[in-house]
Formats: C-alpha cells, structure tokens, sequence
C-alpha cells in the first residue's frame, strides 16, 4: 500500500474535488425534487433496472426518474474516487473514516431510493431517502473544508470573537434548517403540499380553521421557516456584533437565501406546485442548511484555541 502523502490538512486539489461533489450532491437533490414534483416516482417500475435496461428511452415521467438515478450514479462515482483519494493521501484518520463514511451513506442512499420504488413509495422509506441526501450534502461540505487552506491556517484566529455566542447560533439555525427540510419531506410524501391553498394566509386567517393530519403538517413547515428566518437574523445580528467580515457575509447571504426560500414556499402554494418552482424550493433549503453547517465548521474552528504544541526539553550537549 502506497504511504500517504499529505502531512497538512490543505490539500488544494482534493478541496475542489469535494466542492464539485458537494456541488453535484445540491443539483441531484433538485432532480429529485423535479421527480416527486412531477409524480414521476413510479414511472420506472423496476430497480436496479429500467424497464430491464441501462439505458431506457428518456420520455415523459421516465426522463425524471432514470434522470434522476442517472445523477444518482455519479454522485456515487465522484463519492467513491474522493474516498479512494482521501485514503492514499490522507494522515487524518478522522477525514479518511469520514470519507469512507460519505460513501457508505451513498449506497445507503442509493437503496433507499430502489426501496421507494420496490415498494411503490411508501411514505417512511421516501422521508428517510430525502433527509439522508442533506445529511450527506453536510458532509461533502465538511470533507471540503476539512482539506481547505482556511482550515489549516486559521484555528483560533477569531477566537475573542467567542463571547457573541456565535457558534451557539449557528448550530441553532442549522438545527433548525435540518428539522425544518424533514419537516418538508413528511409533507412532500404525505401528499400535504397543498393542503393549505392560500399565502401567506392560512384559509384566509392566521390558524387553521381544521386540525387534519396534512393541515396540521403544512402549518408546522410554515411555522417552522418562521422559526429559521428568526434564528438567521439573531446570527446575523451576532455576526454584526461580532463584526468580522467571515462571519457577517455568510450571515447575510443566509438572510437572502431564507427570504429567498420563503417566496418560493409561497410560489409554490399559489402556482399549485409547478415542478421548477416546488424543486427550486427543495433545493434553496438545502442550500440554507449547507451554508449554515458551513458557518458552523468555520466558526468552532477559527473560534477554537490554538492548538497547544508539547513543550520539549533540550537534551544535555555531549561533551
């Protein structure tokens, strides 16, 4: 087995390559937001196949579905090469388990998606299959840091910076964007989508007049993007605070992107969930959670102490 070659965690290449899996993983979760959005998750009806094929023709929902294994398949691919890279060059034993890690939840997630289909797409098994795609997004996004210069370079730069609260909020908000994303999947899978019809009214008032199960669930994911666009403008107030320019622009692009993602739930409702807009808004969400776990990394490390290194003694001279 080759040595490993990397004795810093800065490793310029293997950095691009995971923001390019990263980036790939953000466009897969917006094909599958076109699949359901489209009521195209049974187009296909067999799995690991199509229709016994490799290749089957590419029209109506078919397009969508095996579009979307397509896409499936070389996010697995990129996943399997940063893994196989990470363990040749990698000397963190952390990173190389991580990225093994990041592979594994790809297969897991390529079976989630056969069993959806296998078992014509039972609520559960799509729910987990959709919240597993922004754990692993997460992930990518800490392999990409984890072998960026910031990374290397900056522990314990801003560590006065701590008292703000900082990193306290922004694993909040990413809390938050993480249970608010579930949230959405119960309501994509049950069905709920548009069990509320107005915006940003709720049946013409502020409460829901019926207390059904999908009413009940929509409500809460209106709630709940309440509950993040809070939490984003008390970060970006503690960003303010906090006033380094590394923390202050991710806070405000994350405002942008919230209200962004607001407009497009109310676009949703009022347009009867139109594919581009409905995936637009799945994959707006993911990119709220990917930037807010971002902040996280950068905050606990740049707010972190200095690693300490051991103090040795001098050996006596040799006369």
């Amino acid at each position: 087995m080759a040595a490993r070659t990397s004795a810093l965690p800065e490793d310029p290449w293997r950095h691009r390559f995971s923001v390019l899996t990263a980036g790939s993983v953000l466009v897969l979760i917006f094909i599958g937001g076109l699949v359901t959005s489209t009521g195209s998750g049974l187009s296909v009806p067999d799995w690991p196949l199509s229709y016994g094929k490799l290749m089957p023709p590419m029209e109506g929902g078919v397009f969508y579905e095996h579009g979307h294994r397509m896409a499936a398949t070389l996010v697995g691919l990129l996943a399997l090469v940063l893994a196989g890279w990470t363990a040749r060059v990698e000397s963190r034993r952390q990173v190389r388990r991580l990225a093994w890690g990041g592979l594994l939840m790809v297969v897991a997630q390529g079976v989630l998606g056969g069993l959806t289909v296998l078992f014509l797409l039972p609520p559960a098994i799509s729910i987990a299959h959709g919240c597993l795609a922004q754990v692993y997004l997460c992930l990518s996004i800490g392999l990409a840091y984890l072998t960026s210069g910031e990374w290397s370079q900056s522990q314990g730069q801003a560590r006065d910076l701590d008292q703000t609260g900082l990193r306290t909020t922004a694993v909040a908000v990413t809390a938050l964007a993480f249970l608010q994303l579930a949230l959405g999947a119960v309501m994509r899978h049950l069905g709920a989508g548009l069990a509320i019809p107005d915006f940003p009214l709720v049946f013409g008032g502020l409460i829901p007049p019926a207390a059904s199960v999908p009413i009940l669930v929509h409500f809460a994911h209106r709630v709940g993007a309440l509950a993040v666009l809070g939490a984003v403008v008390w970060l970006l107030l503690k960003a303010r605070r906090a006033g380094d320019p590394r923390f202050l622009r991710p806070a405000q692009a994350l405002l942008t992107l919230v209200a962004l993602q607001v407009l497009l739930g109310g676009a949703t409702v009022l347009l009867a969930k139109e594919p581009i807009t409905t995936s637009l808004h799945v994959a707006t969400g993911a990119v709220v959670l990917g930037l807010g776990f971002f902040l996280v990394l950068r905050a606990y490390r740049m707010l972190a102490p200095p690693e300490v290194q051991p103090l040795t003694v001098p050996a006596p001279a040799v006369s």
